[in-house]
């Protein structure tokens, strides 16, 4: 998570798509987690902190100030002077579409979603060009089930931003959720090309892979998320699967076995090694 300290667009939060899968089938639970929050200790350091505050104390005025300093609070997890310094930038200039972005990424972290929703809401009055609250906002209404007005802001968010990976995987996920995996595979292609270097577009384009009946091409594709992400569950899961399904079943189970131990109990994955172990 980061957070708009300046006027340029800033990486928000992405959508990551969570699905449970059988060795025998792909079945979809729903887009439901996102990555975790990303820590920076070193933006809430003091010697950082103490210069923002320094700026703030030689020009109390400014809103920027603290929009700059409650984003240095928000990736160092210190959500409450976060928030409040995004509300004195608010209070400061009613205006500041960036303010009110960042302070519903807090209200999302506070588990506020309605107070997220109507900042989320504001941004977009005051500029309705502003890109990352429709992210932002299409991520909320994703959560909560309203997949048509999810789908809209994401629309939006890529025709005001093109060069977005996220907001071709956000889309890229509403689209696996109404079965549509080449919309999907679309989708994800354009955020991969966009963004080598993420994982998460692999795993979900492999998924949608599985449902077109493509396994080499979904073995490719975990085979890739794993590189980006070794401690993922989620993805060395997925890769035994693959694995299994294009007839390398040792080293599937061995890469399930290691999903069990990144995440002991680890549902999906039992299953499938169950499955595979019944298959023989």
């Amino acid at each position: 998570m980061r957070f708009i300290a300046t006027s340029s667009a800033l990486r928000g939060l992405t959508g990551a798509l969570a699905l449970g899968l059988l060795a025998s089938a792909c079945t979809t639970s729903g887009p439901s987690r996102e990555p975790s929050w990303v820590v920076d200790p070193n933006a809430g350091s003091t010697a950082n902190i103490g210069s923002l505050t320094a700026a703030i104390q030689r020009d109390p005025q400014n809103p920027v100030n603290y929009n700059v300093r409650g984003s240095a609070y928000g990736q160092a997890g210190q959500f409450q002077a976060a928030l409040a310094d995004f509300s004195m930038a608010i209070q400061l200039n009613p205006g500041f579409s960036q303010a009110y972005n960042n302070r519903a990424l807090i209200y999302r972290q506070l588990n506020q979603p309605q107070a997220a929703l109507a900042d989320y809401n504001q941004a977009i009055t005051l500029n309705a060009t502003y890109q990352p609250a429709y992210l932002g906002r299409g991520t909320l209404y994703r959560q909560s089930g309203q997949l048509d007005l999810a789908m809209a802001d994401f629309d939006q968010a890529v025709t005001l931003n093109t060069s977005d990976a996220k907001a071709y995987y956000n889309r890229a996920l509403i689209y696996q959720t109404r079965g549509n995996h080449i919309r999907a595979v679309a989708d994800l292609d354009a955020a991969i090309a966009l963004d080598a270097n993420a994982s998460e577009p692999y795993n979900a384009r492999g998924l949608s892979h599985l449902q077109l009946g493509k396994n080499k091409d979904a073995l490719q594709d975990f085979a890739a998320a794993v590189n980006r992400n070794k401690q993922s569950a989620e993805f060395w899961t997925n890769l035994g699967i693959a694995q299994i399904r294009t007839g390398d079943v040792q080293r599937g189970r061995d890469s399930i076995n290691r999903a069990l131990v990144l995440k002991p109990g680890y549902g999906p994955a039992r299953e499938a090694l169950q499955t595979a172990t019944a298959q023989g």
